[in-house]
């Protein structure tokens, strides 16, 4: 009997959603950090393009993870700040820093003993 991904795991539509390569730092630093220029995102998740950023806010922004302040100002300013369901991710942030501090070094020796001499 074949299952559906979100048969087999329940979590899989949560972690295509939350944990792709650039969603996880825009939430983190949206949320630690609080509201933000698209420039000042840019600045702080190393090695994102414009584009690619520019997509993942949109998908966000769609998904109700983030919410875009557009101001009418000149020049015009946009600002983007986690939402409240995205707030709702940030226990789940919190146990995982917590588990990468606690296991990381862990994972590292067993992938240099799977890595090493055979």
């Amino acid at each position: 009997m074949e299952l559906a991904p979100e048969q087999a795991c329940p979590i899989s539509p949560v972690v295509d959603i939350v944990f792709s390569r650039w969603t996880t730092p825009i939430l983190w630093s949206l949320n630690y950090y609080g509201r933000q220029r698209f420039v000042e995102l840019e600045r702080g998740i190393a090695s994102i393009t414009p584009k690619v950023l520019t997509q993942r806010l949109r998908q966000l922004e769609r998904d109700g993870l983030v919410v875009r302040t557009y101001h009418a100002e000149i020049p015009p300013r946009v600002e983007y700040e986690i939402s409240d369901l995205g707030r709702t991710l940030a226990p789940l942030f919190a146990h995982l820093s917590e588990w990468a501090t606690t296991h990381l070094d862990a994972v590292e020796e067993a992938r240099q003993a799977y890595d090493g001499p055979r």
